[in-house]
Protein backbone atom coordinates (compact mmCIF):
# COMPACT_ATOMS: atom_id res chain seq x y z
CA UNK A 1 0.00 0.00 0.00
CA UNK A 2 2.75 2.43 0.93
CA UNK A 3 4.67 1.54 -2.23
CA UNK A 4 1.59 2.31 -4.31
CA UNK A 5 1.23 5.70 -2.60
CA UNK A 6 4.89 6.55 -3.29
CA UNK A 7 4.52 5.62 -6.97
CA UNK A 8 1.38 7.75 -7.23
CA UNK A 9 3.16 10.68 -5.58
CA UNK A 10 6.03 10.44 -8.06
CA UNK A 11 3.62 10.64 -10.97
CA UNK A 12 1.38 13.47 -9.73
CA UNK A 13 3.29 15.75 -7.32
CA UNK A 14 5.58 18.55 -8.37
CA UNK A 15 8.25 19.65 -5.87
CA UNK A 16 6.11 22.45 -4.39
CA UNK A 17 3.15 20.13 -3.91
CA UNK A 18 5.42 17.56 -2.28
CA UNK A 19 6.78 20.22 0.09
CA UNK A 20 3.27 21.22 1.20
CA UNK A 21 2.19 17.59 1.49
CA UNK A 22 5.09 16.77 3.81
CA UNK A 23 4.62 19.99 5.79
CA UNK A 24 0.94 19.22 6.35
CA UNK A 25 1.79 15.68 7.41
CA UNK A 26 3.95 16.96 10.27
CA UNK A 27 2.03 20.16 11.13
CA UNK A 28 -0.28 18.55 13.72
CA UNK A 29 2.68 17.12 15.64
CA UNK A 30 4.51 20.45 15.59
CA UNK A 31 1.42 22.39 16.66
CA UNK A 32 0.62 20.00 19.52
CA UNK A 33 4.25 20.11 20.65
CA UNK A 34 4.23 23.92 20.73
CA UNK A 35 0.91 24.06 22.59
CA UNK A 36 1.96 21.41 25.09
CA UNK A 37 5.27 23.17 25.74
CA UNK A 38 3.46 26.46 26.33
CA UNK A 39 0.92 24.82 28.62
CA UNK A 40 3.62 23.05 30.60
CA UNK A 41 5.52 26.32 31.03
CA UNK A 42 2.33 27.94 32.37
CA UNK A 43 1.27 25.14 34.71
CA UNK A 44 4.71 24.23 36.07
CA UNK A 45 6.11 27.75 36.02
CA UNK A 46 8.60 27.33 38.86
CA UNK A 47 9.71 23.81 37.96
CA UNK A 48 10.37 24.65 34.30
CA UNK A 49 11.79 28.12 34.84
CA UNK A 50 15.26 27.10 33.68
CA UNK A 51 14.01 25.00 30.72
CA UNK A 52 13.46 27.13 27.62
CA UNK A 53 10.11 26.82 25.81
CA UNK A 54 11.96 26.21 22.55
CA UNK A 55 13.72 23.14 23.97
CA UNK A 56 10.44 21.61 25.14
CA UNK A 57 8.77 22.35 21.82
CA UNK A 58 11.62 21.02 19.67
CA UNK A 59 11.93 17.76 21.61
CA UNK A 60 8.17 17.31 21.45
CA UNK A 61 8.10 18.06 17.71
CA UNK A 62 10.90 15.57 17.08
CA UNK A 63 9.12 12.84 19.04
CA UNK A 64 5.82 13.63 17.36
CA UNK A 65 7.41 13.57 13.91
CA UNK A 66 8.95 10.16 14.56
CA UNK A 67 5.59 8.90 15.80
CA UNK A 68 3.83 10.20 12.66
CA UNK A 69 6.32 8.35 10.47
CA UNK A 70 5.93 5.19 12.57
CA UNK A 71 2.14 5.40 12.32
CA UNK A 72 2.35 5.89 8.56
CA UNK A 73 4.54 2.81 8.25
CA UNK A 74 2.34 0.73 10.57
CA UNK A 75 -1.04 1.67 9.14
CA UNK A 76 -0.16 2.72 5.60
CA UNK A 77 -2.42 5.78 5.93
CA UNK A 78 -2.36 9.18 7.54
CA UNK A 79 -5.25 10.27 9.74
CA UNK A 80 -5.97 7.03 11.59
CA UNK A 81 -6.80 7.19 15.30
CA UNK A 82 -3.82 4.95 16.05
CA UNK A 83 -1.62 7.49 14.32
CA UNK A 84 -2.98 10.37 16.35
CA UNK A 85 -2.54 8.37 19.54
CA UNK A 86 1.06 7.60 18.66
CA UNK A 87 1.61 11.27 17.78
CA UNK A 88 0.34 12.38 21.19
CA UNK A 89 2.52 9.80 22.90
CA UNK A 90 5.51 10.85 20.78
CA UNK A 91 4.99 14.53 21.65
CA UNK A 92 4.35 14.07 25.35
CA UNK A 93 7.05 11.53 26.26
CA UNK A 94 10.07 13.73 25.43
CA UNK A 95 8.52 16.69 27.24
CA UNK A 96 7.71 14.53 30.25
CA UNK A 97 11.28 13.23 30.26
CA UNK A 98 12.67 16.78 30.18
CA UNK A 99 10.40 17.75 33.06
CA UNK A 100 11.39 14.73 35.15
CA UNK A 101 15.08 15.51 34.76
CA UNK A 102 14.56 18.69 36.78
Amino acid sequence: MLQHALEYAKETLNPLDAFWHITQLFAPAWAVAALLAGGAKLVWRRDLKSTPWRRLALWGAAGGSLAVVAALVLTGHDGKMLGYGLMLLGVSLPQWWLMMRR
